[in-house]
């Protein structure tokens, strides 16, 4: 059983599609402390569904938050309980995410208007449990304006015991915007969340949204308790990297992007055996050497290779074999430019 208690200064985002274990599996190679974030699994696809299917995981992926979809208190309990079996380190619940079918389900955003249902659920998980209970949530949503309704919101739910709160500081419209508009259309508002810091002071409050690279997460930490990266952690996923020693002072060994991938042959050739697609592995990957000589090779190569029933390591291999030599030969060329 993993003991190790959360910090929250740095978190990776829960992205549908994206953070899914093979992904989170990976991002360890590169962070050891992070605190990684699953998809949104809604209560029903635990009650109804396949829970093995859902909520397995391997251990290397601690410490690891279950970000839970759902608005009835009995259903969340039930998932927080099976999320406590299973291991998990963190139960979220996601009170952000816009979209219609979250919506037509009434959980994401949408329970922004129900604060006091919100604090139920939470109550309610807090008693089932001796899982931390966090809410991830917007500033707003529609024609909410100013702090007040945000302030409100807040409060209900931290006299509900959550243990923490994840604020993306952009505003969530319900209707006419797509789910990807809503991460970059309504404009960042850092400023409200820091005013909830200043509000409730003993509340853990992590921010979220338009955090591009390492030096604009670090700044953040004036402001709040932590940071939580998305997308960019994602798509130039060797940022996390950096993680442990610029935001837990931990020493790290630097490793090449090829030795990351090497170093996870083992555990490739495992869910190989066991059924898995390698491009259901490698597609995380492709990102690791965007801006590097032969990043483009690397993605070519794996995109028109490793999606073949038959493919193996030795895809990976040949990918990486491309990237290296275009490496040497741009060091070639730089070498005899210096010498002439």
């Amino acid at each position: 059983m993993y003991k190790k208690s959360l910090n929250r200064r740095f978190c990776v985002a829960p992205m549908l599609d994206w953070s899914d274990r093979q992904c989170r599996v990976f991002w360890r190679q590169l962070t050891t402390e992070a605190v990684l974030y699953t998809e949104m699994i809604t209560t029903g696809a635990l009650i109804h569904g396949d829970a093995e299917r859902h909520l397995n995981f391997s251990d290397i992926e601690h410490p690891l938050a279950l970000q839970l979809g759902g608005s009835d208190p009995d259903a969340l309990v039930h998932s927080v309980r099976l999320a406590e079996k299973w291991g998990y380190d963190e139960v979220n619940l996601n009170c952000g995410c816009p979209s219609d079918r979250v919506q037509n389900g009434f959980f994401g955003a949408c329970l922004m208007s129900r604060p006091t249902l919100v604090a139920d659920c939470v109550k309610a998980m807090k008693d089932a449990s001796s899982l931390p209970i966090t809410v991830k949530h917007r500033i707003g949503i529609d024609e909410q304006e100013g702090y007040g309704p945000l302030q409100e919101f807040v409060a209900a739910i931290a006299d509900a015991g959550t243990d923490a709160i994840i604020v993306h500081a952009r505003k969530a419209w319900l209707q006419g915007l797509s789910p990807k508009e809503n991460r970059e259309i309504p404009p960042l508002n850092y400023n409200l969340v820091y005013q909830l810091k200043q509000d409730f002071p003993d509340l853990e409050i992590i921010i979220n949204g338009g955090i591009q690279n390492m030096p604009d997460a670090a700044s953040q930490l004036s402001h709040v308790d932590g940071i939580m990266m998305g997308r960019s952690a994602y798509q130039t996923p060797f940022l996390l990297a950096e993680v442990d020693s610029q935001f837990y002072g931990r020493d790290q060994k630097i490793c090449t992007r090829s030795d990351i991938i090497r170093g996870l042959f083992p555990y490739i050739e495992a869910e190989l055996a066991s059924g898995t697609r390698l491009n259901h592995i490698s597609r995380h990957m492709l990102g690791l050497f965007n801006g590097e000589p032969g990043g483009r090779l690397f993605r070519r190569y794996i995109s028109e290779h490793a999606h073949k029933p038959t493919a193996g390591i030795e895809v990976l291999e040949q990918a990486l074999n491309l990237t290296e030599h275009a490496l040497q030969t741009m060091q070639g060329k730089r070498t005899a430019i210096n010498e002439q």
